[in-house]
């Protein structure tokens, strides 16, 4: 891998709306929405702020928050103004920084998930003295099985192997049981034994690491539970999932499923369309469980972020189809792999214009197993991606 493909420009911190980060397209704006959730008002509110101040597409994260690109400096005040107005904006930058919590998506108004994201996103807003690195986030798991475990997050309250709630430090082997009550006072008393750990030094820092250094809290020692597959699109109990290519969608379509009911954004580059049962096809969304642009993610690519050193999206596309069943593959712009930072089955790795790497059962920064690989390399014999070098 070439110097400036394994040295990209590392920031320590997510975009905000109050924060944002300018890319090559503009600034990109992130809406942290309350509980993950839009009432249709909302979304199509949201859909036209896009297409006015933005590049007209919205893009659900890794973290289900919702994404603006191509916003001109000029325009942040009036579009802040704006989100405000809708209620998606936070008191301040700091409070919104804090405020990093994954809900599951299939909750219930009342339920345990529900009640418990709701006071740990108002503990952690009140939390002024609570100095978290940027990327540092909680998840919120307490259905029937843990969904997100394959989700990153830094401190996890979930559904542990007993049927209780257990509160658990990432990358740990055993959790705390924990009561619905008091789950929000031990995730923030976990929390401060991070910092108080050396988790973050110069302000940076994941939990993930700090475990593998230091092992779990002392008082931890509880079983966790074996978390379900990622979900699939189709029906569920709450509304229909629907899924989003590259987790990208036009704001005319996002506005239209808003027409279905409430949006809640998933982790999984998809939408929950609370209580509708039959969408149409739209532009940009995926609908067929069987659809092969699932096993693939591929980031904004080049030349829509800085970092990126070639496109990404048309080359996954292309390669989807050719793809064994259940394989993934990640196409990064960059060695950062923002949009699948773990490892993963095949993933390739951009150095250049239209070259890249090819990593397989790892990350995007990981040593390669073929380098220098052309797009049309890759599009002309596909099967370079599995085969025995």
């Amino acid at each position: 891998m070439t110097a400036a493909a394994s040295d990209p420009k590392v920031y320590g911190w997510c975009p905000g709306a109050l924060r944002p980060m300018m890319s090559g397209d503009g600034l990109v704006v992130r809406i942290r929405a309350p509980l993950g959730r839009l009432s249709p008002d909302q979304a199509r509110a949201v859909a036209d702020l896009s297409s006015r101040f933005g590049n007209g597409l919205l893009d659900v994260s890794a973290r289900a928050n919702l994404q603006m690109r191509g916003v001109a400096a000029e325009d942040h005040g009036a579009l802040i103004a704006a989100l405000t107005a809708l209620g998606l904006v936070d008191r301040d930058a700091g409070a919104e920084a804090r405020r990093n919590v994954l809900l599951a998506p299939f909750w219930t108004s009342g339920d345990d998930s529900h009640r418990i994201a709701s006071a740990l996103s108002a503990a952690l807003v009140a939390a002024s003295d609570l100095p978290l690195p940027g990327k540092f986030g909680f998840a919120v798991d307490a259905g029937p099985a843990p969904v997100l475990q394959e989700i990153a997050a830094d401190i996890r309250i979930e559904r542990g192997a007993e049927g209780g709630l257990s509160l658990r430090a990432d990358g740990a082997e055993v959790a705390l049981p924990v009561s619905a009550d008091a789950a929000v006072k031990e995730a923030l008393a976990l929390a401060r034994w991070f910092l108080d750990q050396g988790g973050a030094p110069e302000g940076r820092g994941r939990m993930q690491r700090l475990i593998a250094r230091r092992g779990a809290p002392d008082s931890h020692g509880a079983t966790v539970a074996k978390g379900a597959p990622p979900p699939l699109p189709g029906l569920t109990n709450e509304g229909q999932l629907v899924a989003l290519e590259f987790g990208q969608i036009p704001a005319q379509s996002f506005a239209a499923l808003a027409g279905f009911g409430p949006l809640r954004l998933t982790p999984w580059r998809m939408l929950l369309v609370e209580g509708a049962r039959d969408i149409a096809a739209l532009p940009g969304l995926i609908l067929d469980a069987t659809d092969p642009r699932l096993q693939v993610t591929a980031c904004t690519g080049a030349p829509g972020c800085l970092q990126a050193h070639s496109a990404t999206r048309d080359l996954a596309r292309d390669l989807a189809p050719h793809l064994p069943p259940n394989t993934r593959l990640h196409v990064s712009g960059c060695a950062k792999g923002c949009a699948h930072p773990g490892p993963c089955a095949l993933t390739l790795t951009a150095t250049g214009p239209d070259h890249f790497d090819l990593i397989r059962n790892g990350p995007a920064d990981a040593r390669p197993a073929l380098t220098s690989l052309s797009a049309a390399q890759l599009r002309a014999a596909p099967d370079l991606l599995t085969k025995a070098p």
